[in-house]
């Protein structure tokens, strides 16, 4: 019955999340009625980063990381990667990105402070300039694991929406509303692609089912705004 009820449980928060839009720039940074009824927290407020962030394995922000217009964003060397203070099993996440012009930046999950760094354990989803980027793995793909088939981000400079969940029973990425990939972490086809990709140098990579949210300083210039989440229990 437990099982029953988890599954329905995603399957309502799936169809919820694929009829979803990007948010209209006046409501940036806020959380609806509806959304704090719903169990959603906001990570950035648009003003302060240093409650619900901090670099990998440091105490607070560097200064290669600012925010400016209600956006948090990487500008200047030396940032570092930031993961939220709390760790997250089950849940529900979203993230409004503008990526630069050749851009690359990434959002990783169940990251821990086990090894150098933080995509040696949690999984990345991509975000890039999927024009000019130089990676071939493209913005919303889980990198070098799981491929979507179609691209419906929007150019460099434009603001785009992530939104992924994570659970046992399943993990969907969904960017700017529609669904690009859908797996199970830790299934026997989960492994089979670690085992094939650049991952497999890593025993630690993708085995925890907890941990910390991290969003990438990988060297360009990258915003962030309406950063949310919602626990499943």
């Amino acid at each position: 019955m437990k099982l029953f009820k988890h599954s329905f449980l995603v399957a309502t928060l799936v169809a919820s999340i694929a009829s979803s839009s990007v948010k209209a720039d006046d409501a940036a940074n806020t959380l609806s009625a509806d959304e704090k009824k719903s169990g959603w927290t906001l990570l950035f407020d648009g003003k302060d980063a240093s409650s619900h962030w901090r670099n990998f394995k440091k105490e607070g922000i560097s200064d290669g990381w600012k925010i400016e217009n209600g956006e948090l964003i990487r500008f200047a060397k030396g940032a570092g990667d930031i993961i939220t203070k709390k760790q997250f099993e089950a849940f529900e996440f979203t993230v409004d990105f503008k990526i630069s012009k050749v851009g690359n930046s990434g959002l990783m999950f169940h990251v821990t402070e086990e090894e150098s760094t933080p995509w040696r354990t949690g999984a990345e989803v991509q975000i890039q300039d999927n024009v000019d980027g130089h990676d071939p793995q493209k913005a919303g793909w889980l990198y070098q694991l799981y491929q979507a088939d179609i691209d419906a981000t929007k150019p460099a400079g434009e603001w785009n929406t992530l939104r992924i969940l994570i659970t046992p029973e399943k993990c969907v990425h969904w960017m700017n509303g529609k669904k690009y990939v859908q797996y199970v972490k830790g299934s026997k086809d989960w492994d089979e692609k670690v085992a094939a990709s650049k991952f497999s140098k890593f025993p630690k990579f993708g085995k925890a089912t907890k941990g910390h949210i991290c969003l990438q300083d990988h060297n360009n210039l990258v915003s962030f705004r309406n950063i949310k989440i919602r626990e499943v229990k």
